[in-house]
């Protein structure tokens, strides 16, 4: 599903809007709700909304387990951090446990090591059933990737794995990212999608012939789950089906 507005801002109101939405419902239904967060500029706006009224007191944070997307493998120090981000912008604001927050990164380990560590985490948190988060949130870049999931790289053609890390050479950084597979068994998606220079890449991702190992974004199908993308005008702008 397509959803197009004004801005970013709008946008953005909207996505918070989901969320809660979204943590009202798994609560009611599961008794928790399982959130990936993204990184990256997208969310920012998003996250400062959810850490003040109305939005803050709508989300059941208690009861709120916050894992992410994927990970540049820096320090929780590191500016490049998105869960220093997560945590600037909205996790130190918002009464959830600190023990539910899984960030994906620990000190005196590899990235390929701690990947394996981060997917027996989710196979404790999710136990017997399918892993299905609730909702993954996910930004798109000018080239089409969205998580870690890079245009070339081997990750692309994961088919088993929830979890994997891998040197992309370009940033000269190890980068830790859920599956596409993985990603593809959540019950809601939600692609947060603004600026011109994304407008050319979602054109080719949505409306352009199959090509994930050049715009890995269409790798995000789920099979049950939904993916609604969230997009301004702006990167809406080269889109010739708006509905």
């Amino acid at each position: 599903m397509l959803k197009i507005f004004e801005n970013k801002e709008q946008l953005s109101e909207a996505a918070a809007r989901l969320f809660v939405e979204t943590a009202q419902k798994a609560v009611q239904q599961n008794g928790r709700f399982t959130v990936a967060l993204t990184g990256g500029s997208s969310p920012v706006q998003l996250h400062t909304m959810l850490a003040q009224s109305p939005y803050l007191d709508q989300v059941p944070w208690e009861k709120t387990y916050v894992f992410w997307g994927d990970e540049r493998w820096v320090p929780l120090t590191d500016d490049r951090s998105n869960a220093k981000m997560a945590q600037e912008t909205l996790l130190g604001k918002v009464p959830i446990p600190q023990e539910q927050i899984y960030p994906m990164w620990a000190g005196g380990t590899e990235p390929e090591e701690f990947a394996r560590h981060y997917e027996q985490l989710l196979r404790n948190h999710f136990g017997q059933e399918a892993p299905r988060f609730d909702l993954i949130l996910l930004g798109m870049g000018d080239d089409g990737h969205t998580a870690s999931l890079f245009p070339g790289t081997e990750v692309l053609h994961e088919q088993s794995r929830w979890v994997q890390a891998y040197y992309l050479e370009p940033q000269s950084m190890y980068r830790v990212t859920l599956t596409a597979p993985l990603i593809n068994q959540a019950k809601t998606i939600c692609f947060l999608t603004f600026g011109s220079n994304k407008a050319g890449a979602l054109y080719e991702v949505l409306e352009g012939e199959r090509n994930p190992e050049q715009y890995p974004s269409q790798l995000i199908q789920p099979r049950e789950g939904e993916v609604l993308w969230m997009v301004d005008e702006s990167a809406a702008s080269l889109l010739t089906k708006k509905e």
